[in-house]
């Protein structure tokens, strides 16, 4: 069942709420924000092992403890930052995934001195196939497997398939211009 046709079926309401404000307003919509991407990229690498619910439930502790994201403050996170973020129940506290976020800062400060920004560094390198990318995010970012890498590309619209064709949000997010449809 796709994500799409699950959420309906969903109960209690409040759960069904969660994802549908995920899935009709975020997956598969195009990011121009580096400090957005960077904030994707944090939730997708704390998912891995999870489920997206929990993810999305703890997306507002995500934000507060990583400085909303601010890549630049991420960046500068001290031992003692991490071991904050370790005792923080709001997030995920696995200390390979902490430590993730804080040396992917690290990386994307070097790609926006070097590309522009993070949105640039991704443009230069699209199109690739799910495969060619994970193939450098691997060799790039920390933490990122092949479904990581997948799922991120794929809800900021460098790769298809965050929608079924059917989907009323699969047309609003053809509208907005996925990097995918333009290949």
């Amino acid at each position: 069942m796709s994500y799409c046709s699950a959420i309906p079926t969903m109960q209690p309401e409040a759960r069904k709420a969660l994802h549908a404000n995920y899935h009709d307003h975020h997956y598969g919509f195009p990011i121009k924000d580096d400090n957005e991407l960077f904030g994707r990229l944090i939730l997708e690498i704390n998912q891995a092992g999870l489920s997206w619910e929990t993810i999305l439930k703890k997306e507002a502790g995500f934000r507060k403890a990583y400085a909303n994201f601010d890549i630049k403050t991420v960046a500068n996170f001290t031992a003692s930052d991490s071991e904050r973020l370790l005792q923080d129940a709001g997030i995920i506290r696995n200390k390979l995934k902490v430590n993730a976020a804080i040396e992917n800062a690290k990386t994307i400060l070097q790609l926006q001195e070097e590309y522009g920004s993070f949105e640039q560094w991704l443009a230069h390198h699209h199109p690739k196939t799910k495969a060619e990318w994970v193939k450098l995010f691997k060799k790039t970012f920390k933490f990122t497997g092949g479904e990581i890498v997948g799922e991120f590309l794929m809800s900021i619209g460098y790769l298809p398939g965050a929608h079924d064709a059917s989907c009323a949000i699969h047309k609003e997010v053809l509208k907005s211009n996925p990097k995918w449809a333009g290949q």
